[in-house]
């Protein structure tokens, strides 16, 4: 078995404090004066009873796995489909009808934040087998794989007992388990990136590794296509390769280097050749030309320290301890890289001045992070005396992740709930939606056209993001990205010739434009308000000030 630094197996509990099946094996000094543990040792002597009773070497991730699928689980039926779930799961079912039966599609490629044709058909399976509940399964599945291979690249860099704790540390993070049951691309993008990893990882001293690389460059792109976003994480990749190639010589490292990123180079050309203009337009408009939004960005900050903190400390951790103990450059190196993913994540949205999706964005740096900080576990623990100290220092660490165990559970639940239930808006504007046929002006309706049998009749879906014209093109949509409010003047325009049978708006997402559009709908002496809706049971009435009732749906209905 190939072996980090470390060197350290985490086979049971004697294991987790006495450390390895080298831990007897001292420090030594390598031609530069650095210090590297031993790659391999021999079997120790061990007189306890331990040495009889070993649990198996799986065992350990297997109760990570199992702590973070129950935890993942109670919150698949937590509420009902957030507005991103809403939209990828019925764009998944728009992709299978086209394919099947040749039905038109929306332009998804200009406003997708990922190739529609990748994870939207794959989660609208989960979704026809399952339903929302299976498309929530699907994410976890994705997640658990991620730990997996989380714990395969800690133990071959670091030993079982940092895979232990940077695997563990992962899977009860707020992010991890919120994206564990979240039917969006985000979990199956950030599985593709650590499958990236892990195979760079893997390739060890075994020359160039042109194999591995190219397939690990296709991974990633695959990873990127799912997710645009993750691109932000591909250098990390790339230092991973370079570390792990380095004791076979610095040419073999800047080859293996080359040819992943010849090879992703290659393929994202390719891969824009083949999906043509709308795609680098989706690219452009969703990750390039975001457009800032209006949270400080020392809240942004604090928002992701609250979520991650606790990896970031440890990883920052492993650097500084890295260096007082003169590890192997390498080694050094790529922790400084590890943690510094953790920061890529809040700093762009820090400068974009948004929180919008930081919670998902989060949990990716944590993911490389987390290795960081299961070395430094395991260095905290090595740097105990042998014995009843180490034994004693173990101890404590294992009882230290019942804080981030505690904050995980506790944050993932108000991710997973920190949308309003749509069961009472479906309730009374899905009957008047579904027995009409006149064109529908909705703010946020993905989990409307998720839920409701017209929302395959995607022509007649309007959001107040742009307008859908009856031929599927779009009008009146945003200047700053596909998240900024529409073109007020071409929503007065369509709104003053009936253009829309009914309109609904909730004050929460477009304010400032929802209010214009409030007015351009009482200047109209054909809309009529005919519900308000709020996240209770619904009230009726007409004297209700709609620019008061922030998030609550208030439905007009045109009549000639």
């Amino acid at each position: 078995m190939e072996q980090g630094p470390a060197g350290r197996d985490l086979l049971s509990s004697s294991d987790l404090a006495e450390g390895s099946r080298d831990a007897a094996v001292p420090v030594e000094e390598n031609g530069t004066g650095a210090r590297t543990l031993p790659v391999t040792g021999q079997p120790r002597a061990e007189s306890s009873a331990w040495h009889k009773v070993r649990a198996p070497a799986w065992l350990p991730l297997a109760v990570v796995l199992a702590v973070q699928a129950a935890l993942s689980v109670r919150l698949v039926g937590a509420d009902t489909a957030f507005m991103d779930e809403g939209t990828y799961l019925w764009a998944g079912h728009l992709e299978w009808a086209h394919m099947l039966h040749g039905v038109p599609l929306p332009p998804f490629s200009t406003y997708f934040s990922g190739v529609p044709v990748i994870y939207p058909p794959l989660g609208a399976l989960a979704d026809s087998v399952g339903g929302l509940a299976g498309a929530r399964l699907l994410s976890m599945v994705f997640m658990l794989g991620a730990t997996v291979l989380l714990w395969d690249i800690t133990r071959r860099l670091f030993g079982r007992r940092a895979a232990f704790f940077a695997a563990a540390l992962f899977a009860v993070l707020g992010p991890t388990l919120h994206l564990g049951s979240f039917a969006t691309y985000d979990a199956m993008s950030l599985f593709l990136l650590a499958l990236a990893a892990w195979i760079v990882a893997g390739a060890g001293e075994r020359g160039e590794a042109t194999g591995r690389m190219v397939t690990a460059g296709a991974v990633l792109i695959l990873a990127n296509a799912t997710a645009y976003s993750t691109a932000l994480f591909d250098p990390v990749v790339l230092v991973l390769a370079v570390c792990v190639a380095w004791p076979v010589g610095r040419r073999v490292a800047a080859r293996r280097a080359g040819i992943l990123v010849t090879s992703t180079v290659v393929l994202l050309g390719a891969a824009l050749l083949i999906g043509g203009g709308s795609y680098l337009t989706g690219i452009r408009r969703t990750t390039l030309q975001r457009a800032p939004g209006s949270d400080a960005s020392l809240i942004v900050l604090l928002h992701a320290w609250s979520w991650t903190g606790v990896v970031l400390v440890l990883a920052l951790s492993a650097v500084f301890t890295s260096w007082a103990t003169r590890l192997e450059s390498r080694y050094r190196w790529l922790l400084v890289a590890l943690a510094a993913a953790a920061l890529l994540g809040p700093a762009e949205q820090a400068i974009l001045q948004t929180s919008y999706s930081l919670n998902k964005h989060v949990g990716v740096g944590a993911w490389f992070a987390a290795i960081a900080a299961g070395y430094a576990a395991d260095a905290f623990i090595a740097a105990a005396a042998p014995g009843r100290s180490r034994t004693l220092t173990t101890a404590g660490c294992l009882t230290a992740l019942a804080f981030p165990l505690v904050f995980g559970i506790s944050q993932s639940w108000q991710f997973a709930t920190s949308w309003p239930d749509s069961s009472s808006f479906l309730a009374i504007f899905g009957p008047l939606a579904d027995h009409s046929s006149g064109r529908l002006l909705v703010e946020d309706p993905g989990a409307a056209r998720y839920y409701l049998t017209s929302g395959s009749q995607w022509q007649r879906w309007s959001s107040t993001r742009n307008i859908v014209l009856p031929g599927g093109t779009s009008t009146g949509g945003p200047t700053g990205g596909v998240v900024a409010p529409g073109n007020p003047a071409a929503f007065a325009r369509y709104i003053s010739q009936g253009y829309f049978s009914y309109v609904a708006l909730n004050f929460a997402d477009t304010t400032t434009l929802d209010l214009q559009i409030r007015a351009d709908l009482v200047h109209s002496p054909h809309y009529r308000i005919v519900q308000v809706i709020p996240y209770n049971p619904p009230i009726t009435g007409t004297n209700i000030d709609p620019a008061t009732l922030h998030g609550t749906y208030v439905v007009w209905r045109y009549k000639p």
